[in-house]
């Protein structure tokens, strides 16, 4: 075990050094970060953590960090939720919020309970609510200002299993109602496979990036009222992904059992907190919009036969 706690203090010292090569956020702006252009919210969380580690370096001497966090057990379900304390040494942490809490589990208490898996913010497993805001922590910079404490606390408005857990089992199931997968009418030419113009597969960008990280509904006050009805901006921006595919033949299907019953769709009043804290720089909004649009719009004929349908 000391073994493997030395390897990880190593391992975080080292990418600290890696990430203060670039000294300032100046620099990061000038192209320190070329391939992350085009991404806003990577390239914030970039000069973030140029500019916190350079504060870091300057100030080696006063680095105790408080970090606050939401402590409840199921072993314990007449004790009341709390915010647990602890002190860690930013000189000897990596740079990123979930390099804090890897290192309390390790170090201070080995309960904390949270879930992490892939470290790049691909798999979306770390999403919590930092500082009032949902991100994932592993791309979170953690705040350089020793005068201030980090507090850190599950997704809101959902049921906790443990600590920083929520149970995502309704999220889930929303995302599974809106089938995410391809469904076609015919086989595909030649029988191998469906393809694509660029320009058709341009009009997925944006859409198929979602990492179901449960940020952006859980941000949502209009999810927060009506979870058991309103889909939430993550289930719907898949939703309109599968709308847009080219290869998909079910395209109006996919919009009439959105609009059945309209709560699913419509409860969404365009307050846009899922765009503006979405960590992959999505734009849920947009998307339920143009989905709004389509179905507004639609030829008579089709809202006929569609009202038909419904009769």
């Amino acid at each position: 075990m000391p073994c493997t706690r030395a390897l990880i203090g190593r391992d975080l010292r080292g990418g600290s050094k890696q990430v203060a090569k670039f000294s300032t956020k100046s620099e990061a702006k000038k192209g320190g970060f070329p391939i992350l252009q085009g991404h806003p919210a990577a390239e914030q969380h970039a000069e973030e953590v140029v500019e916190s580690q350079h504060n870091i370096q300057r100030n080696v001497n006063n680095q105790k960090k408080e970090f606050k966090i939401y402590r409840w057990s199921p072993n314990h379900p007449h004790q009341k939720p709390f915010l647990q304390s602890f002190f860690l040494d930013l000189s000897s942490c990596g740079p990123m919020v979930l390099d804090a809490l890897q290192k309390i589990k390790s170090e201070d208490d080995s309960s904390l309970t949270y879930r992490r898996s892939c470290r790049e913010g691909i798999c979306g497993s770390c999403a919590m609510n930092i500082d009032g805001t949902n991100t994932v922590a592993c791309r979170k910079p953690i705040d350089s200002d020793t005068s201030t404490a980090t507090v850190i606390t599950p997704l809101p408005h959902m049921y906790v299993i443990k600590d920083l857990v929520v149970d995502l089992t309704h999220f889930y199931h929303q995302y599974k109602l809106i089938e995410p997968w391809l469904k076609t009418k015919k086989p595909p030419p030649g029988g191998k496979e469906y393809r694509q113009s660029t320009a058709e597969r341009w009009r997925l960008d944006g859409l198929y990036e979602c990492i179901l990280c449960a940020c952006c509904s859980t941000s949502c006050p209009s999810y927060w009222w009506n979870p058991e009805e309103f889909l939430g901006p993550a289930a719907l921006l898949h939703a309109y992904r599968w709308i847009s595919d080219s290869r998909d033949d079910f395209g109006d299907e996919r919009l009439q059992a959105l609009t059945d019953k309209e709560v699913r769709l419509y409860r969404c009043r365009t307050i846009k907190n899922c765009t503006a804290t979405c960590p992959k720089s999505l734009n849920p909004a947009n998307a339920i919009n143009k989905m709004k649009a389509k179905h507004r719009f639609a030829r008579p004929s089709e809202k006929s036969d569609n009202e038909d349908q419904r009769a």
